[in-house]
């Protein structure tokens, strides 16, 4: 057998392993971050519920609504780390079985402060979901194959809140049933079964490719060498020194540019429901099916445009075309005064926003590996997050000045221009980190300075 033939058979083998993970592993992940985003947003429908029964104001409920972030935030780097000591199967598990109990005993809310505490919580038990997930895709997939795995993982949010906000309403229905109201119900039949998916986690979840039996022994070995030997084999990115990863500047950036994105977006799904309120729709499960429109948006971007970067080599250059989609967008919603118009751009803007959101990480990805990567995307993450703390509140806080929930969409253009200002550095950092150096050692051989 040649050596082009022993490397097809291997190609073969490694296109095969490839389509199984993406079938049999992904899924489960889905799964799970599926529910988290209906329990971290279900209460964008409980809004104004809150207000009339409780008396919490639209501050109160942005400050709520985002400090859910600054726990979450907190503890990303050592919870993915913990991930990393002792696997993601079992470290997903607990966060889930966790969340879902304390998603549930929203349901319990008294007032602003218990409102703030059960928040923090929910963002405390959540912490390194979503950086456990992209180490398990460093852990599967090379490099060239993550645009797509991340992108089938973050269809996972769109359709959450395409179906979440119509359940929501619905479930919100069942007020006066039992002596609860609508909002109590909702929070408890969608805490509830994020539990359960966390049980099922636990027992069918796989850390690596050894570990199953629906690969064949060939197959497992070439995806983890692949997702190794892809990322350059550098010693330095399989290095237990995981605190040089948090200082590069490329993963800096790119943890600022992912923080306006989150400002922005967050922000503005957390106040769609209000927003649509706001344009005389009086049913609940109108409010509900009309706010899927970011959902709907947000899945059709991250359907497509991985699609498209994995195409185009400029990184950077992609992320600017989007980041200036969302501020022509976000200007177009302000200007416009048809309703059917504001919803449509609201899709648009979930479009641009959301779907540019896997491309943040696989350009990360390409630069860490093993601890490194734990602690790198769980660094991005953490300051992402204390983007989706500040966009919920800055949008409270503008609907409390204006009485206007859709004032919120000044956040939106601010937060996306200076997003788009950072780009030019990124690609900056980005050519610095790829720029050959002598390598030390044998020889005069060079290599390639990651970041």
């Amino acid at each position: 057998m040649t050596a082009a033939t022993v490397d097809l058979s291997l190609g073969e083998t490694h296109w095969r392993a490839t389509r199984k993970a993406m079938t049999r592993l992904v899924p489960l992940m889905c799964a799970i971050y599926f529910m988290s985003f209906i329990d971290r947003t279900n209460v964008a429908l409980a809004k104004s519920a809150l207000a009339t029964d409780l008396g919490i104001s639209a501050a109160a409920y942005g400050l709520g609504a985002g400090i859910f972030f600054v726990g979450y935030a907190l503890l990303e780097v050592p919870s993915n780390l913990a991930a990393h000591r002792v696997g993601p199967r079992v470290w997903i598990a607990r966060i889930a079985v966790t969340w879902g109990v304390l998603s549930t005993a929203m349901m319990f809310v008294q007032g602003e402060w218990s409102f703030y505490i059960l928040r923090v919580l929910l963002g405390v038990a959540e912490a390194g979901l979503f950086p456990a997930l992209m180490y398990m895709v460093t852990l599967w997939f090379a490099p060239k194959d993550r645009a797509v795995a991340v992108g089938w993982i973050y269809t996972a949010p769109p359709i959450a809140l395409i179906i979440g906000n119509p359940l929501g309403a619905g479930l919100m229905q069942l007020g006066g049933i039992g002596g609860m109201h609508g909002w109590q119900w909702m929070f408890m039949l969608e805490g509830l079964p994020t539990i359960a998916v966390g049980i099922i986690l636990f027992f069918k979840l796989p850390n690596r490719p050894s570990e199953v039996k629906w690969l064949t022994p060939q197959e497992a070995q070439t995806l983890e060498a692949h997702a190794v030997i892809d990322t350059h084999g550098d010693a330095d990115l399989t290095s237990t020194h995981w605190f040089a990863a948090l200082k590069r500047p490329v993963t800096v950036l790119i943890a600022l540019v992912y923080f306006l994105n989150q400002a922005a977006f967050v922000g503005l799904y957390f106040f769609t429901p209000s927003i649509v309120g706001q344009m005389h729709v009086k049913s609940p499960l109108l409010v509900g099916l009309l706010s899927s429109c970011v959902g709907i948006g947000f899945l059709i971007g991250v359907l497509t445009l991985p699609r498209i970067h994995r195409r185009i080599n400029n990184d950077c250059g992609f992320f600017g075309i989007l980041t200036a989609g969302v501020v022509v967008a976000a200007c177009t919603f302000i200007a416009a005064r048809n309703q059917a118009t504001q919803i449509t751009l609201l899709g648009i803007t979930g479009f641009f926003a959301g779907g540019i959101l896997p491309s943040y990480w696989t350009v990360a990805m390409k630069r860490l590996q093993g601890v490194q990567a734990a602690a790198g995307l769980a660094f991005i993450n953490m300051i992402g997050l204390l983007g989706g703390f500040v966009g919920p509140y800055l949008f409270g806080l503008a609907e409390t000045i204006t009485g206007r929930s859709d004032s919120g969409f000044n956040v939106v253009v601010v937060a996306s221009v200076l997003g788009l200002c950072l780009v030019p550095l990124l690609a900056k950092a980005i050519r610095a980190a790829e720029r050959p150096v002598p390598a030390t050692g044998n020889g005069a051989q060079l290599k390639t300075s990651k970041s």
